[in-house]
């Protein structure tokens, strides 16, 4: 199951993973990367309140079939986190992982590794970084 987890300590605002989306929906605030968190199936406001069913979840992310959209708004009135826009024809658009690509692009781009697609990543690089220290550690100790 594909996810998107932000590391905002890493992030440098470079805008790389906002000009790259197709989606247009990422923003970087801050140095905070903001995109769809890609709530639980029984959690998530805008599946729940598509008149259409146009929302749906496929491997872990939320997406919408652009195509059966109606354009009404309420997805996007529903996300409590503002990541659902209308693009210019009015049809909701938001972050789907790239779900038909095997990485996001947005993760692809950024140069300081603040997107990752999984929390077992952010784990790994956080248990490599450990065991560096600790070996600097064993070797100032001798």
């Amino acid at each position: 199951m594909k996810e998107l987890i932000s590391q905002p300590e890493l992030c440098d605002e470079c805008g790389k993973c906002e000009r790259i989306c197709p989606k247009n929906a990422i923003r970087v605030i801050s140095g905070v990367p903001v995109y769809c968190l890609h709530c639980a199936e029984e959690r998530a406001p805008c599946m729940t309140i598509c008149p259409e069913g146009a929302i749906e979840k496929i491997n872990g992310a939320v997406v919408i079939h652009e195509e059966e959209c109606i354009g009404c708004g309420l997805c996007r009135d529903a996300c409590p986190i503002g990541a659902i826009n209308l693009n210019e024809c009015g049809i909701a658009t938001k972050c789907d992982l790239c779900f038909e690509r095997d990485e996001p692009l947005c993760v692809s781009v950024c140069p300081k590794d603040a997107l990752k697609m999984s929390s077992e990543d952010i784990l790994a690089d956080k248990r490599d970084r450990i065991a560096k220290e600790l070996e600097r550690v064993k070797m100032i100790m001798k």
